[in-house]
């Protein structure tokens, strides 16, 4: 005997081992959607409000402890006490120590976004550029445990990376446009990739200070900032860009 399921498909019944059959088999199905939904969702994505509680209070531990430690140095079981919550209050949230480092570069980018937001929106001035260099150098020297294990990451994983180096090459886009409206006309394109590069050079040796700290000048030094900034300058001519736009006149 053939009898048609919900979605119009051939069933064969074998006595009473059809709604068995029938029911496991919608069941799996269902089980499948569901541990997919899991899969692809960052710390499982659990949202009741006392889940929420302790997948927050897992976030700003993690913060915490990268202010003092290296990520290598951290164990689950150390940042789960510290939070207050049980190893397995982690893993109800976190797959592994390295979906926590995820979520951890997830709430970064979004802080970091909205801080640049801010000093773009609150700085205008011709010095703006010696301004930014000093609160990028900051961010990153403030940051450096969680930067190093972020890059350590991205060697292993490219598309870890990806989010933050767009987040430079965001920056370099913002610094493009506030430094034509310094000038009141379009910068040329060989102007453009100065300054891009400039930000390449930028971007790059804080990346390598932060992993092989090479000396003889580190990132917590006023000479280091004062260093990259006129590199910077050098490297990007934006200090001229204001004396093309005069000379044409």
């Amino acid at each position: 005997m053939v009898l048609l399921d919900i979605k119009g498909r051939a069933t064969y019944i074998f006595g009473g081992n059809f709604w068995y059959f029938f029911l496991t088999g919608r069941l799996n199905s269902i089980m499948k959607q569901i541990n997919k939904i899991i899969a692809d969702s960052p710390g499982l994505n659990i949202m009741q409000k006392r889940s929420k509680k302790t997948y927050d209070a897992l976030i700003k531990t993690g913060f915490r402890l990268l202010k003092k430690r290296e990520w290598d140095s951290i164990t689950v079981a150390e940042l789960s006490r510290s939070a207050g919550y049980s190893v397995g209050a982690f893993y109800g949230r976190f797959r592994s120590k390295e979906e926590l480092l995820d979520a951890l570069a997830a709430h970064h980018r979004k802080a970091r976004n909205a801080a640049l937001e801010h000093f773009f929106s609150s700085h205008n001035n011709d010095d703006f550029i010696d301004k930014l260099i000093k609160d990028i150098v900051h961010y990153h020297w403030n940051n450096r445990n969680f930067w190093r294990a972020a890059q350590l990451r991205g060697m292993r994983d490219p598309e870890f990376w990806a989010p933050i180096r767009q987040t430079g090459h965001d920056v370099a886009s913002k610094t493009i446009e506030m430094l034509s409206e310094q000038a009141d006309r379009p910068l040329t394109d060989e102007e453009e990739i100065n300054v891009r590069f400039a930000f390449q050079i930028t971007f790059g040796t804080l990346n390598n200070t932060i992993i092989n700290r090479p000396g003889p000048i580190f990132m917590n030094q006023k000479l280091f900032i004062e260093k990259l900034t006129q590199a910077f300058h050098l490297v990007s001519n934006c200090d001229n860009f204001k004396t093309k736009k005069k000379s044409k006149k």
